[in-house]
């Protein structure tokens, strides 16, 4: 397998601005990318460590961003979005995961915002526009996709601790847009609800939400989705942590319980999906990675990246790991070599 690091002989990690993306005051966790031309920019979740407890990141969180050209040397700018300081706005207490895709021009960042007067117990999807992805400006009206009781469960404390609808993944096909958004469908048992929600729009600014566009029964969510397509099968990423497993998935006799990331495959981007294999693509006991994804390296090959979730000790580390290459096996499956 080729090194991600070396290029032309020389090592990329050489005189870096920036290794990894390991922050001396800020805890980085979830991210995502926007590539302009040979620039690739990821954004990501930070928080400042001197809030102490690293369970409290979600809480006191912004998007951060940097630069690369090669995802080995990075060069941090100018933090993209905040929480809105306004009172009774929709993303007054946390802006979290997202995505981003461009359209004449426009960059449009989906992102998912909760609010402070609700206890940032029900997720919703909103929008941030920029032309050079360092300004950014956010769509004032409102959230722009918001969970339907149709097909989804929204808030009951009494069944779950939040209304699930977050972390949208936007794309383009047959010449309407989609996003698939993490989501618990509104019945079964509680740690079985987990799907991938679904919403479209033929302009990126009116979305009709529909049903999922997974089956639910094997998790509680199905967290920050990516799809992507390699020799023509989709890939639908996702991330679980061990204790959202469903009951019936526990009494699979080969299932892992492990925390990482997971994928479905399809021969069309709207499914229907299927697992290719029960084993994660990157996971294990401890949790060391989370929230990946795959994107293609300099070298035109793909590559896995995520956060460094917890350490062997089990303390949280929260910093983006360097990438790992991926390759794939003649029946489709995915292989991260670490």
């Amino acid at each position: 397998m080729t090194s991600l690091y070396v290029k032309n002989g020389v090592d990329l990690r050489e005189k870096r601005v920036n290794a990894v993306i390991s922050l001396n005051n800020n805890w980085v966790w979830d991210f995502w990318f926007a590539q302009d031309e040979s620039d690739i920019h990821i954004f990501y979740l930070q928080a400042p460590k001197i809030i102490g407890d690293e369970s409290l990141r979600h809480w006191n969180v912004s998007i951060g961003h940097a630069v690369s050209q090669d995802l080995v040397n990075w060069e941090i700018l100018p933090d993209a979005l905040a929480p809105s300081t306004e009172y009774g706005a929709w993303d007054n207490y946390t802006t979290w995961t997202g995505s981003i895709f461009k359209n004449a021009g426009v960059w449009y960042m989906f992102y998912t915002g909760t609010k402070r007067e609700e206890d940032g117990k029900i997720q919703r999807v909103g929008l941030a526009t920029s032309i050079d992805l360092i300004h950014w400006e956010r769509y004032l009206p409102g959230p722009l996709i918001e969970s339907n009781p149709q097909w989804y469960e929204t808030l009951n404390l009494d069944l779950w601790y939040e209304e699930a609808w977050r972390d949208p993944w936007v794309f383009e096909h047959d010449g309407k847009f989609h996003a698939f958004i993490t989501a618990r469908c509104n019945s079964g048992h509680p740690y079985a609800r987990g799907v991938i929600g679904y919403a479209m729009s033929s302009d990126l600014i009116s979305w009709e939400v529909g049903p999922p566009i997974t089956k639910p029964g094997e998790f509680a969510f199905m967290e920050v989705p990516q799809l992507i397509e390699i020799n023509g099968l989709w890939y639908l990423l996702f991330s679980v942590p061990d204790d959202k497993y469903s009951m019936s998935r526990l009494a699979c006799p080969d299932i892992k319980k492990h925390t990482g990331i997971h994928y479905l495959v399809a021969q069309h981007p709207m499914g229907p999906f299927r697992y290719l294999t029960n084993d994660f693509l990157v996971g294990d006991e401890i949790g060391s990675l989370y929230s990946g994804k795959v994107i293609r390296s300099s070298f035109g090959g793909w590559a896995f990246m995520a956060f460094e979730n917890f350490s062997s000790e089990k303390l949280f580390i929260g910093k983006i790991a360097d990438p790992l290459p991926v390759s794939v096996k003649e029946n489709g499956k995915l292989v991260v070599h670490r």
